[in-house]
């Protein structure tokens, strides 16, 4: 790590920094153990003796001194911070949105007086539960009692208090902070080795009138932290990964993180004199490092929860908790990863849109009345020099030359975002209640076409053959997107095209466009506003997706392209159902090529180039994933075709897949085992006997039912559960 990639201001240069893979780590606990009576004893009386903190001090300040203020250009002499300020960002992004509120203000008086002692006091407490309580629902549970609880010590070994009883006994200057404590059942005695983190609170944190810890402060810091780690070591019911801890240092306005960690097995037990080995061990073995000091709490006396130092503290609680109750559910990154997608929210909330209650705008009373409103060549901003693309505004009106349906008319009603190809929503003037999807490929004048152009191409001309292909088969059903119209842009204004096939010069004329059934949300979008799915809606989707890939199977047809933003949730007259869309990169035959999604493209689609019969299967499997909950692990290491296989092969050997499945669905863990069977063989996937499960789980019985009815009548299908004579690997392991 180089010293500009982490915050300056803290002492001793390390090679490691903390972060989300140690949390994991089990190993690192099982050096801090004591491996026998003998260490075990050694342990507990230094742990006794160590109880002067003024000797502490004594032993120590002098070196903190000459580390604190060492020149920060000898990288080997500085102790490092903590944190990465990318983790500090990171974490930025994944709190957005989420409530954190102190209630009880910090005192922003100046003249300190009993009462303000104990108003701040109040309001660390405050501050401290408003932390505690907020990481836990964010990424353990959102229900269920809080499992910790604030006390307060006055020194190491000594009685906790609640800080309500030290004020009544007029204790409250005795008190040296706060320990955030794990809940032990109904136990009433509340120990050491119960202490989750510590927080250090004192009058006056800084080094005279720098932003940095006082020597005295930080020696404090590592006092209280050597006996949090041997509490911990001596405890039975040792943490995950005991041998290091977190000091949060406070005072009325600033605050920073204190880290301190080290083998215990290195210190001297035999020592006659307690102080100076454990001060000779912090010196020679233990890993201490120092964040920057920056301001808490602002002249209001609330939290600045979005600045660095808040954000520091905030961190190191979430460190914290890891460590006594292990891995959260969410993590750190998978909430950071849908930040783009809360960008994109946030840009379609933020559009104007013009006459936004009136379902159709004015330009439609002019059609109505017989004629099509023509646009002025000259000053329309939707017209572009020649070879642009055709971009539309809601409200305008689209002619379309379809020389199987004939002249069609369609209105814009909203662009949405669709990746590289452009997606509007639009209306038919025929038949004006019902919303439709409309593409819009790129002009045939680009001969060098980018790979922007050739997206188009995929969406436009590519699904207008594979939707045609599906349909000759007899496969169109409620479960798959259905061809409204297709064909060439007219354009308003004479036309000097020489052929019917041919184009003029005008900037839209042979534009093609492609208008499909039904219209519906993104799955990207539902996640990004609703969270993570039900287990009922996981199933639904999963089975829905399974129809509709069935029926494409059933003529030779492979998606190649199943991702959060091709699924749709669409709810109309037939109820609400999925359906797979953006149908471009279809497989037909062997020489297609499938669309490459680090995230959800199967092993083999990755490894070489081609889908393979279970690929579709594998990649809704991956969608399974990310709609619960999963999206953070898949984005985490897959920035390559190399690192998405190995992040692919080292979640199936392990069984995380189906472990994070299996925590939402029984039978969508079992559907990921017989996946996995298929995974890159030459066997067809069973869809029959699957359709039959998952109906069942969704409508509680694979006989009844008006959904499990449709699914049969929209399949062909005698039996939703005729399981295929042909099936290779026993369907439903």
């Amino acid at each position: 790590m180089s010293p500009d990639q982490c915050l300056d201001g803290s002492f001793r240069k390390s090679n490691s920094v903390i972060s989300a893979h140690s949390i994991s780590g089990a190993s690192a606990s099982s050096k801090s153990v004591p491996s026998s009576r003998r260490v075990f004893k050694g342990l507990k009386d230094h742990g006794k003796k160590l109880g002067d903190f003024e000797m502490f001090a004594q032993n120590l300040e002098e070196w903190v001194l000459e580390n604190l203020y060492t020149d920060p250009s000898n990288a080997e002499e500085i102790f490092s911070s903590p944190f990465m300020i990318d983790e500090l960002r990171k974490l930025d992004v994944a709190l957005e949105g989420i409530l954190f509120q102190q209630l009880f203000r910090m005192p922003c008086s100046p003249y300190v007086s009993d009462d303000l002692k104990e108003d701040e006091y109040l309001a660390v407490e405050d501050f401290l539960h408003a932390i505690a309580n907020g990481l836990w629902r964010t990424f353990w549970h959102k229900g269920g009692p809080l499992p910790f609880f604030l006390s307060c010590p006055r020194n190491p070994g000594s009685k906790f208090y609640t800080l309500e009883k030290a004020i009544s006994k007029g204790r409250l200057r005795e008190l040296c902070g706060f320990a955030l404590m794990s809940r032990l059942g109904s136990d009433p005695q509340v120990r050491w080795d119960q202490v989750v983190g510590f927080v250090l609170f004192k009058p006056d944190i800084l080094s005279g009138n720098e932003l940095k810890f006082s020597s005295r402060v930080i020696c404090e810091a590592l006092f209280y932290g050597f006996h949090l780690l041997v509490s911990r070591c001596l405890n039975k019911t040792s943490t995950l990964d005991g041998n290091y801890v977190f000091i949060l240092v406070l005072d009325s306005r600033y605050g920073g993180v204190v880290r301190f960690g080290g083998d215990l097995r290195k210190l001297d037990l035999n020592s006659s004199n307690p102080y100076h080995s454990v001060v000779e061990w912090i010196k020679n073995y233990a890993e201490v490092r120092v964040s920057p000091v920056d301001m808490i709490w602002n002249k209001l006396g609330n939290p600045n929860w979005g600045d660095l130092g808040t954000l520091q503290l905030l961190l190191a609680t979430f460190y914290s908790i890891a460590q006594w109750h292990g891995p959260p559910r969410k993590s750190i990154a998978s909430l950071a990863s849908d930040h783009s997608l809360r960008l994109q929210k946030r840009w379609m909330e933020c559009r104007p849109v013009e006459k936004e209650n009136a379902f159709l705008p004015l330009q439609l009373a002019s059609y109505q009345q017989g004629e099509i409103v023509e646009v002025d060549q000259a000053d329309s901003s939707v017209l572009r020099k020649k070879g642009s693309r055709l971009k539309l505004k809601r409200g305008e009106i689209l002619q379309l030359d379809d020389q199987q349906r004939g002249q069609k008319t369609f209105q814009i009603q909203e662009s949405v975002i669709g990746g590289n190809y452009f997606l509007y929503s639009a209306v038919s003037l025929d038949y004006p209640m019902n919303l439709l999807a409309l593409y819009v490929g790129a002009h045939p004048s680009r001969l060098e076409p980018s790979w922007e152009d050739m997206s188009l191409w995929y969406q436009v001309q590519r699904q207008t053959k594979v939707l045609n292909v599906l349909k000759q088969q007899g496969s169109s059903n409620k479960y798959l997107p259905e061809i409204v119209a297709s064909g060439r842009v007219l354009h308003s204004g004479p036309c000097r095209k020489q052929s019917q096939g041919g184009r003029c010069d005008h900037p839209w004329c042979g534009t093609p466009v492609l208008v499909t059934s039904p219209v519906g949300e993104p799955l990207w979008c539902m996640v990004a506003r609703d969270g993570s799915f039900s287990s009922e809606e996981a199933v639904r989707c999963c089975r829905d997706c399974m129809a509709a890939l069935r029926i494409a199977s059933m003529a030779n047809v492979q998606h190649g392209d199943i991702c959060p933003e091709n699924i749709i949730r669409v709810v109309d007259l037939q109820g609400a159902r999925y359906v797979p869309i953006s149908w471009g990169r279809a497989v037909l035959e062997e020489r297609d090529s499938p669309a490459i999604n680090l995230q959800f493209s199967s092993s083999h689609a990755l490894e070489h180039g081609k889908l393979c019969p279970s690929s579709d299967a594998e990649s809704l499997v991956y969608l399974l994933l990310f709609v619960c909950g999963g999206g953070g692990s898949m984005q985490q290491q897959q920035d390559s075709i190399e690192s998405a296989l190995q992040w692919r092969e080292g979640m199936w050997a392990k069984r995380l897949i189906q472990q994070q499945l299996g925590e939402v669905s029984a039978i969508l863990k079992a559907f990921a085992d017989y996946v996995d069977s298929l995974c890159g063989t030459p066997y067809p996937v069973d869809y029959d006997i699957w359709l039959k499960r998952l109906s069942k789980a969704v409508d509680g019985s694979a006989d009844r039912g008006k959904m499990v009815e449709e699914v049969g009548l929209a399949l062909g299908l005698d039996d939703v559960g005729v399981s295929s004579a042909t099936s290779t690997s026993g369907g439903g392991s």
